[in-house]
């Protein structure tokens, strides 16, 4: 029987440095519904699949394993004391695979992707003990954080509708799902609607899950994609196999791959520090309304947890989703049912815990894994797809002016451009354009000063 909480406390915890140790049964409680969703979301977690056998050249059985390791990781959050529901740093995957695409599928692009992930282990490392990240990405300018972000929706959509990509392949279950993904998310009839009917409530609970099975289920009536060969047992990972991609055997790359990754690096930091921000909102909102449980977020903490996964992803299973500090998606599930109380869910832990806990234990049920195999490309398009959705309406709502619209929306562009090195161009042509037509001059500056000082005088 799990540590019972004391009123207004935090959820009760074994200190380890400057984590705390939370186990499930032991410091938080099993949430049934939270356990129903990580039977079903797991497999976002092995959507993974098609990206590394597709830019690593990876067999399945080293994919899979690959996804072991993964899943593993998103226990560390909850496990070491942080709120957040873990994911990918999923706007970044579009930049990421423009990046992968510059190497060879195989050995180059393995050392590829560890040079890419061990310098965000190292970005989130540095600039969280120090605590310069905060006034790093404030110091950006506006235009650019922005246009980076629709940038990378834009790479993300243009991706899945493109000439031979996956929507015109598979255009009937893929577009269903979306809209109807997009709907229970994003709508703001829908979500009227649930606030006064109890089916459409559980609906929205479940986030994804109700468009990802009604496109399976389409997939597989209009034969856009193979019925399930069910096998029984539980599943076997090749680990073995797992270690010829990994940075021990493929050997270290030459400097030009370090200085490459680096500004793909750096806007994957700039994407997951806004994560933590969106997550550390929803943190705080959840916690006014839940005086019974004391929320920490602790930045220091989140960023420390988020390096530990990409440096140890980076030697054991590089991944191109990379290891973001949010499933945004999962998170707002998570909080939504905490709101409720109690009684629905003891611990913002406990919820977090139980998703990922059972996520684990699902990637070796063998009839889940088989039984979703078929359909894992639908799960990585509707969360590339629902992704460009947010980061172009998010981008957007940063802007203030039309100025910072016209730079954001070059820079956009210039990144979602199908070469490795749009990045760097979409980098160089942001802070150009940054100074010549947005930064104002020392004159400028210091009229402002005086009549704003005037204004306030009149007042």
């Amino acid at each position: 029987m799990a540590i019972v909480r004391k009123y207004g406390q935090e959820q009760p915890y074994w200190p380890a440095g400057p984590f705390k140790i939370r186990l499930p049964f032991v410091h938080y409680r099993w949430e049934v519904p939270e356990m129903i969703q990580g039977l079903f979301m797991f497999m976002i977690n092995l959507a993974m699949i098609p990206l590394l056998e597709q830019y690593l050249g990876m067999p399945y059985d080293a994919a899979l394993a690959f996804c072991v390791i993964a899943a593993i990781l998103y226990l560390l959050p909850s496990l070491l004391g942080v709120p957040l529901v873990p994911g990918w740093i999923t706007p970044a995957i579009p930049i990421v695979l423009l990046y992968l695409q510059a190497f060879e599928p195989g050995p180059q692009a393995v050392q590829a992707m560890f040079v890419l992930q061990i310098e965000v282990f190292l970005i989130f490392i540095i600039l969280g003990l120090s605590g310069f990240g905060n006034r790093l990405v404030n110091f950006i300018p506006n235009s650019l954080k922005a246009g980076v972000i629709i940038g990378a929706g834009i790479a993300a959509l243009m991706g899945e509708i493109k000439v031979g990509g996956r929507i015109e392949a598979t255009p009937i279950s893929l577009i269903i799902g979306a809209i109807l993904s997009a709907y229970v998310l994003f709508s703001v009839s829908f979500k009227y609607i649930a606030k006064h009917n109890r089916f459409a409530k559980m609906i929205a609970n479940l986030g994804m899950i109700s468009g990802m099975l009604i496109a399976m289920i389409i997939g597989w009536a209009v034969s856009e994609y193979p019925l399930p060969d069910i096998e029984w047992g539980i599943t076997r990972p090749d680990f073995g196999l797992m270690t010829e991609y990994l940075i021990f055997n493929v050997g270290m790359p030459d400097i030009n791959v370090f200085i490459l990754a680096f500004p793909t690096a750096m806007i994957a930091y700039v994407i997951a520090f806004g994560d933590i921000l969106v997550g550390q909102a929803l943190s705080e909102r959840v916690d006014s309304i839940r005086p019974d449980e004391k929320i920490e977020t602790n930045i220091t903490r989140i960023h420390t947890v988020t390096g530990i996964r990409n440096g140890i992803h980076a030697l054991f299973a590089p991944w191109p989703g990379l290891a973001g500090p949010l499933f945004t998606a999962g998170h707002a599930t998570v909080a939504e049912r905490y709101a409720l109380g109690r009684k629905a869910m003891d611990s913002i832990y406990s919820g977090s815990g139980t998703f990922y806990w059972t996520g684990l234990v699902a990637i070796f049920m063998l009839p889940l894994v088989t039984f979703f195999k078929p359909v894992l490309p639908i799960a990585l398009s509707l969360t590339l797809l629902l992704t460009a959705y947010i980061c172009i309406m998010v981008g957007v709502e940063q802007l203030k002016n039309s100025a910072e619209r016209g730079v954001a929306g070059i820079v956009a562009v210039t990144l979602a451009m199908p070469t490795p090195q749009s990045t760097i161009y979409a980098i160089a042509i942001g802070v150009v354009l940054y100074l010549l037509i947005e930064r104002p001059t020392a004159g400028q500056r210091r009229h402002n000063v005086k009549e704003a000082a005037t204004n306030i005088d009149k007042l």
